[in-house]
């Protein structure tokens, strides 16, 4: 009997060896995929910066967890300002301007690209530290927290550098002092003035202002004063920066009320050497040349013709590609005043040919109606008395003599009765009035070529000398 029960414990310690065993085996399995599914979850909790298995000294979560914890975002509101309901918070700026992109006369705009600094105290964000460091973050936290709204006044288009990252840092302070820095180009409108273009100079300015919080809320001011403005060495193509100012002012709206405003002014020379070139040594070379038709016979008709057309179509040139590269202004530029007064010397210079032309023609007429020219004259001999040649050095003793008629003896005899000799020693002396100038100009029309030669280049001259005195 003892036997059979002592074969029947040793059958049942059979049995269950193998189960115990089995069980041993599974639980390690239960216990690894419970360490598998927590892991999962922190991975996904925290961004995949924890391993798979829960380090306690995981630097990155850590620091991730102390710096929530120690600026302690999620206590506050930070859609209010600080210190919301008392007084003004102020904020400082600090700009330092990296380049001036581009300006534009025709959009009457410029395009500039800054680190905007912006300096304020939130005691919200204050940590305690014992070295008393600072701590830098980037656009991340920066979404997180109180900001002031500044943006630029007369802005057509702005926008935040975001190569690599956004160009945003943020550095807090243990006593609560922020440092909010942003890299940003924008284009501004700048109202600019051409009645002395191309000789003018420019005064644009860069606006800043908070757009929802008026000086009761928020107090914008220059952090150092007019060290607050720094420049990089900036060197543009047609102008020269005379002077970078920083300004503020206050500016009024009538439904919201008193906004703090800072400006950023700069005056803007424009180089003259490119017009000069361009335009200015173009333009005086046509009217010289223009004056080239007054040493050309007046009979040579298609040469001073064609010079004078020249002349004209070229300054026409001029004058409209300089009028499409400027704003269509309702005023006087004085580049126009100085095109437009070339241009009347040479269609002058067109219009005087005209009349050499026509009197030359009338004289002709004349002499042919007073003078008949005998079949024996050669052609040398009739280009002497048609007008062609008035040097008084041609010897005329050698033409035959014009065959007197009845009707020039009696004009001759009456001159002589008429008209005595004056005596010996005495000196008469004719008042010419301007109608016998004038009559005398048209009967010699070769007279108005030489007086043209001195007077268009003394004119001119006289021009250039007010031009420049006035605008330069």
């Amino acid at each position: 009997m003892r036997a059979a029960l002592l074969f029947l414990r040793l059958m049942c310690l059979a049995w269950l060896w193998p189960v115990t065993q089995l069980s041993s085996r599974q639980f390690p399995i239960k216990r690894r995929n419970k360490e598998l599914n927590v892991g999962e979850k922190t991975k996904q909790k925290y961004g995949g910066r924890v391993t798979l298995k829960m380090k306690k000294l995981d630097s990155t979560k850590s620091l991730l967890i102390k710096s929530e914890q120690l600026l302690r975002i999620e206590d506050h509101d930070f859609a209010m300002r600080p210190g919301f309901g008392g007084s003004a918070i102020p904020v400082g700026i600090d700009v330092q301007v990296e380049s001036i992109d581009s300006i534009s006369e025709v959009n009457m705009d410029f395009t500039m690209t800054l680190y905007l600094r912006h300096y304020w105290r939130d005691d919200r964000l204050s940590f305690p530290s014992s070295s008393n460091k600072s701590r830098t973050f980037d656009a991340r936290l920066v979404k997180k927290i109180w900001v002031p709204d500044v943006f630029f006044v007369h802005s057509k288009r702005s926008f935040i550098h975001d190569t690599t990252m956004e160009n945003i840092m943020l550095r807090v302070y243990p006593d609560g002092n922020i440092l909010y820095s942003v890299r940003i180009t924008v284009t501004a409108l700048c109202s600019m003035d051409f009645s002395s273009f191309p000789l003018d100079t420019q005064n644009c300015s860069l606006e800043l202002e908070s757009y929802a919080y008026s000086e009761n809320d928020l107090m914008l001011y220059w952090k150092n004063g007019n060290d607050s403005l720094r420049t990089d060495e900036i060197v543009l193509s047609q102008f020269f920066i005379e002077d970078f100012q920083p300004s503020f002012g206050l500016a009024f709206y009538s439904s919201t009320g008193w906004y703090n405003r800072l400006y950023i002014s700069f005056i803007l020379r424009r180089h003259i050497l490119f017009f000069m070139l361009q335009t200015y040594f173009p333009t005086m070379l046509m009217v010289m040349l223009s004056w080239v038709s007054f040493w050309i016979d007046r009979r040579a008709v298609p040469a001073r013709v064609s010079l004078g057309i020249t002349t004209v179509l070229t300054m026409s040139t001029i004058i409209t590609g300089v009028s499409a590269s400027m704003p269509q202004v309702s005023y006087v530029k004085a580049v126009d005043i100085y095109l437009w007064a070339s241009f009347l010397f040479v269609f002058l210079s067109v219009i005087e040919y005209a009349a050499v032309n026509y009197f030359t023609t009338v004289e002709e007429m004349k002499k042919l109606k007073r003078t008949k020219i005998p079949a024996s004259f050669n052609a040398t001999e009739s280009m002497v008395f048609d007008g062609c040649y008035h040097n008084t050095d041609i010897d005329l003793t050698s033409f035959t003599e014009v065959a007197s008629t009845p009707n020039t003896e009696r004009n001759t005899q009456s001159r002589n009765s008429t008209v005595s000799a004056p005596l010996e020693g005495t000196r008469l002396r004719r008042k010419h009035s301007v109608k016998q100038n004038l009559s005398f100009i048209m009967s010699n029309s070769y007279m108005i070529d030489s007086y043209s030669r001195a007077m268009f280049p003394l004119a001119y001259l006289l021009f250039n000398i007010i031009y420049w005195s006035l605008y330069a």
